[in-house]
């Protein structure tokens, strides 16, 4: 009969490492399994005597004597009734089980994908922060990133939506140049077609990046929750203004954050320009401002260079004056608007040397919007009559003490086009639709806080009040309500906004007129003398251009 071998362990008297901390795994695996019970009920047992002690240092001292007398009556109600202290134990033992259930571990960090993302890109960063001469460099190739990136976000798909990145102190981040270098490369590395926000910390040498969300383009226009004086000229982001309006948003209630515009007397910005290019949504906002001022009682006097007929809809309607497309009647028009300009410092200094309060005429609020005037400046010179824009210079120096208020559109490639009152007095300015960043900085005179987007929605872009800061701007949906390819929903939403027409005069079949005649004080010869009553000012009717287009001038 043969022997059998003794095991290895008694053999040898050892045991290999690996197959020791191979059992050592199994045994503690087979007593996790066993204990496994008792585990659960121990945390949830914990878990809950922590929230017992929150509540209890959250009690007030005035109320614990209350809180005790009535837990010591619920024991002793438990110990008397039959069976009452077992089905306590199995109700705490199962609250406790529950509690400390096994949940889904928190993600922690950054997966791989995720981790390797953030490595290419801060390899991608390192030529631009590290110099040869830094002994210590916080960028170098092979480094660590983890040193130089926090508080980053992902979406679902990967790619970053918040990043604060540390760089070195000698990094020249006051130089525009290259602060354009590394926003730039972060938004072809992060992720193109998406806007991205730039908050450089010069001071603690830190860079915040963040993918804002796109502005709600479902707004239609409406009547807006706005005082006499504010417009509305669109929506921006929450943490760009310190005050959000009510609207309707596809039937939906909403508060959004605005872009107000402030005119009147006291307006440091009294007048508007706002570029952009074809079907950017210049004519869009104009339409919006000219209802937002016949809901608050202003008149409106309108010059369309474009000749395609988008503010047809406002022609003949209480309030507005007129609706010119030729130069001719553009020329007309802008004259009675220099010489109303003038009618009203008149009228206003002549009451104030009297004592008396400014007459409620010249205090009505008159908009001049033109929409694309370069077109009637080219009409004009080639028909030999003078530039419409030069009788803009009176309104546009002295138009906010006549509450006389400017607002002008035009396309980039015509801006060369503009005089120099036009450049001085707009200093709202907007920009609309897709353009350079250079482009966009010579008209608001600073640069966006974000990056554009090649491809944008009507009605998108962005908007300086004065020395202010950039916003990003989407204008409310005002379409033409007789364009047949604008939504329903927003066409009937300009229906509803646009007021009514007045009686037609008895002038004859076919003859429409103006809301007010346009009529022209003049001074009368005597005007210098102080003691003159202001009441003995001649009134004389202005001469009637002759009728072009939609309107007739004065009855």
């Amino acid at each position: 009969m043969a022997r059998r071998p003794l095991p290895r362990i008694l053999s040898s008297g050892t045991l290999s490492p690996a197959r020791g901390r191979d059992l050592a795994r199994t045994a503690a695996d087979s007593a996790t399994d066993v204990l496994h019970p008792l585990l659960v009920i121990g945390r949830g047992l914990r878990i809950l005597a922590s929230a017992g002690r929150r509540r209890w240092a959250q009690t007030p001292k005035d109320k614990r004597g209350p809180a005790l007398f009535l837990g010591a009556a619920c024991v002793l109600v438990l110990a008397l009734v039959p069976y009452g202290p077992l089905l306590a134990l199995i109700t705490l033992m199962a609250a406790a089980a529950w509690r400390g259930r096994g949940r889904t571990p928190v993600k922690t960090g950054p997966s791989d994908a995720e981790t390797e993302r953030l490595a290419s890109l801060y390899e991608a960063l390192v030529p631009y922060f590290s110099t040869p001469d830094d002994p210590n460099p916080l960028f170098a190739h092979g480094g660590e990133w983890d040193k130089a990136f926090s508080g980053h976000t992902f979406d679902d798909a990967g790619r970053i939506t918040r990043l604060r990145i540390r760089y070195p102190a000698y990094f020249t981040d006051g130089e525009a140049a290259s602060r354009a270098r590394i926003e730039a490369l972060l938004h072809a590395k992060s992720g193109r077609g998406r806007e991205y926000r730039f908050d450089w910390d010069e001071e603690g040498n830190r860079l915040d990046l963040a993918v804002l969300a796109a502005l709600p383009t479902g707004i239609a226009a409406q009547p807006f929750v706005t005082s006499p004086g504010e417009t509305v000229l669109g929506f921006t982001d929450a943490d760009g203004v310190q005050r959000t309006l009510p609207v309707l948003e596809d039937d939906e209630p909403r508060d959004v954050p605005p872009v107000l515009w402030r005119t009147g007397p006291r307006s440091t910005e009294p007048h508007l320009l706002a570029v952009g290019r074809p079907g950017s949504g210049t004519s869009t906002l104009l339409r919006s401002i000219a209802l937002q001022a016949l809901h608050h009682g202003g008149d409106v006097l309108i010059v369309e260079g474009g000749g395609s007929g988008e503010f047809s809809c406002l022609s003949g309607r209480s309030g507005v004056l007129a609706v010119e497309c030729g130069p001719a009647g553009a020329l007309a028009v802008l004259e009675w608007a220099a010489r109303e300009t003038e009618r009203r410092l008149f009228a206003t200094h002549r009451a104030r040397e009297a004592g008396r309060p400014a007459p409620e005429d010249t205090r009505q609020p008159l908009w001049i919007l033109l929409d694309r005037p370069s077109v009637l400046a080219h009409l004009a010179a080639a028909e030999g009559c003078p530039d419409p824009l030069g009788q803009l210079q009176v309104p546009l120096r002295h138009g906010r003490a006549a509450h006389i208020t400017v607002v002008v559109a035009e396309q980039f490639d015509h801006l060369e086009l503009l005089n120099d009152a036009v450049w001085q007095h707009t200093r709202a300015r907007v920009v609309l639709g897709p353009a350079a960043i250079q482009q966009i900085t010579d008209v608001l005179g600073l640069p966006p806080h974000t990056t554009p987007t090649a491809q944008v929605p009507p009605g998108r872009g962005y908007a300086r009040l004065g020395s202010g800061p950039v916003h990003r701007l989407q204008v409310p949906a005002t379409p033409d309500p007789y364009d047949d390819d604008a939504p329903p929903a927003h066409r009937q939403a300009v229906l509803e906004l646009l007021p009514g027409r007045p009686l037609p005069a008895p002038g004859g079949p076919g003859r429409v007129t103006l809301s007010k005649p346009l009529r022209i004080v003049q001074p009368p010869v005597r005007a210098q003398d102080p003691a003159m009553d202001a009441e003995e000012a001649e009134e004389v009717p202005a001469e009637a251009p002759p009728s072009r287009g939609p309107w007739p001038a004065g009855p």
